[in-house]
């Protein structure tokens, strides 16, 4: 039986609420695996499983730091182990930026590391100022507005494609 790591580094949820449905999926298929999912602020023992997921979010045009620091410090289990990572942003939400070519913080994450996973997706974020503090709902309205994205106060929309996550988790039973 293949024992699995989700590892996720989310900051408003939808990243790990993408990491929850892989994991329910992986645990509910024919696939035969054991499934562990966890925050990158968790200890575990990469060791102890067979393949690694990482699924990290974008804040302010950026992934977290600490995502970078993981994957250094773990590098070594990371290559010699199935592993597979994936981005969650908003700017995913247009065709022309939702895949891994096109995708900037995707190009971007792979020029800052040594780390080449198996595979690699790129996945739609939500949009919900309301869920934001004035912060983040002014810099999020800015960016929308510069890519004509909605940005009236109540909107909330859930751009993230399933059947796209789907056919991931079917990639991943391939590794």
């Amino acid at each position: 039986m293949n024992k699995i790591l989700i590892i996720y580094s989310s900051v408003h949820g939808q990243t790990r609420k993408i990491c929850e449905y892989i994991a329910s999926q992986l645990r509910a298929s024919d696939y035969g695996c054991e499934v562990r999912l966890a925050s990158l602020e968790e200890q575990f023992d990469l060791d102890s499983f067979d393949k690694i997921i990482i699924g990290a979010s974008i804040r302010h045009g950026k992934h977290n730091p600490e995502v970078y620091h993981f994957i250094d410090t773990h590098l070594v289990a990371l290559e010699t182990k199935s592993s597979s990572f994936f981005s969650v942003s908003l700017v995913a939400r247009k065709a022309s930026r939702n895949t891994p070519e096109s995708n900037p913080y995707m190009q971007a994450f792979l020029s800052k590391t040594l780390w080449r996973p198996n595979l690699v997706k790129v996945f739609a974020g939500k949009l919900d100022y309301q869920g934001y503090n004035w912060l983040d709902r002014s810099i999020i309205r800015f960016i929308m507005w510069i890519t004509k994205g909605p940005t009236a106060v109540n909107t909330k929309i859930e751009y993230t494609d399933w059947q796209l996550v789907d056919v991931f988790v079917k990639e991943l039973e391939l590794l």
